[in-house]
């Protein structure tokens, strides 16, 4: 049973991460990038590391994707400024 559920976390990181390469608007990225971070906390839960799970959560599906959809909307107000 256990063999499944990583084998099942897995694929899950997997398709994640294949999503979050695909995507080609950087704030849709960034949406999906939290995705694959919440994947990967719950892969890190499932192979008995609940500290770096909870570090990947916090991480990994918040703090980054928030830092990118920042920068996005400030380069997409620079492009829309006349100089």
């Amino acid at each position: 049973m256990d063999d499944a559920v990583v084998v099942a976390a897995l694929v899950l990181v997997a398709a994640a991460a294949t999503a979050a390469v695909l995507q080609r608007d950087p704030a849709r990225q960034a949406i999906v990038l939290s995705l694959l971070g919440l994947s990967l906390a719950a892969l890190f839960t499932v192979l008995q590391a609940p500290d770096v799970g909870l570090a990947q959560l916090a991480v990994g599906s918040a703090v980054t994707p928030l830092m990118i959809l920042l920068t996005v909307r400030k380069v997409r107000q620079r492009k829309g400024r006349p100089k």
